[in-house]
């Protein structure tokens, strides 16, 4: 993303098209469009030729942005998992591990940064019925894997609303969920996490169209993309307009629900009522 935001402010400087561009690498306009967000890989001479397209001659330059493009089509280390992934969710880890602010809204269940082994268990065995206990194992591996990168040194910001809806939906045993509550206060605790919850007793809010994820990077080319995961498919949006649209409805829930120190004592109560 970082390389193909680089290359259309390069484009854009210019004043060339997207089509023109295309035909300089024998490809479709569509193409430039996909490397621009970052959705395909980079082949270094289609990289080579847009560079002498936009008129960048400086060695160093030239080497700085090739050497990124050389780092773009190293797999990460979650596509070792891509055989229990759907297709469009690789693309979502990534972003994830490069985000340095993590803004969600969830809904049906606890955000998968921070469920328990136990209570993943139960969600993915859920959503993946009639899977294998092996393949079962590997996607609740690949969330724990994850939740590393939320508790580590060079950890994001991670802000989260919570609907009420998501502590009460039983996924497991009763010592499962109380075990669940009981993690959520804790992390609930750390510097970087900011947990807020959504009550029943609100009422109407402005996350009526359900979960989203905002993801922020440090680059400053880069701009926020909203994740909306769908049964059979996911959407990014980075378009400014849309962008603003989920940045003023999470500011919204954020204002309406509870601080972090009154959340944490609604899943207090409920872990004793489990």
């Amino acid at each position: 993303m970082l390389l193909g935001s680089q290359l259309r402010r390069l484009r854009e400087a210019r004043g060339i098209t997207r089509e023109a561009a295309g035909y300089s690498i024998r490809a479709s306009e569509s193409k430039i469009s996909r490397m621009e967000l970052g959705r395909v890989s980079f082949k270094t001479r289609d990289v080579e030729d847009l560079l002498t397209l936009y008129g960048i001659d400086d060695e160093a330059e030239r080497e700085s942005l090739l050497s990124l493009a050389r780092e773009a089509n190293v797999a990460g280390w979650w596509h070792s998992y891509s055989d229990v992934l759907p297709s469009w969710f690789p693309t979502y880890v990534g972003l994830e591990g490069a985000a340095h602010l993590i803004r969600v809204y969830e809904v049906q269940f606890v955000h998968g940064l921070l469920q328990t082994e136990d209570y993943a268990r139960a969600v993915v065995r859920r959503g993946m019925r009639g899977a294998s206990a092996a393949d079962i194992e590997r996607r609740v591996a690949l969330r724990l894997e994850r939740q590393k990168h939320l508790l580590g040194d060079h950890a994001p910001e991670f802000h989260i609303v919570l609907d009420e809806a998501a502590l009460h939906r039983p996924y497991g045993d009763r010592d499962v969920m109380r075990g669940q509550l009981r993690h959520l206060i804790e992390v609930s605790e750390r510097p970087n996490v900011r947990l807020q919850v959504m009550p029943f007793a609100f009422g109407g809010h402005s996350g009526e169209s359900g979960a989203f994820t905002l993801l922020s990077f440090p680059e400053s080319d880069l701009s926020d993309v909203v994740y909306l995961e769908q049964l059979t498919s996911a959407l990014y949006l980075d378009k400014r307009e849309d962008v603003a649209q989920y940045e003023h409805a999470l500011k919204e829930l954020q204002q309406d629900s509870p601080g972090p120190e009154e959340s944490r004592e609604l899943i207090r109560r409920l872990a004793e009522q489990v």
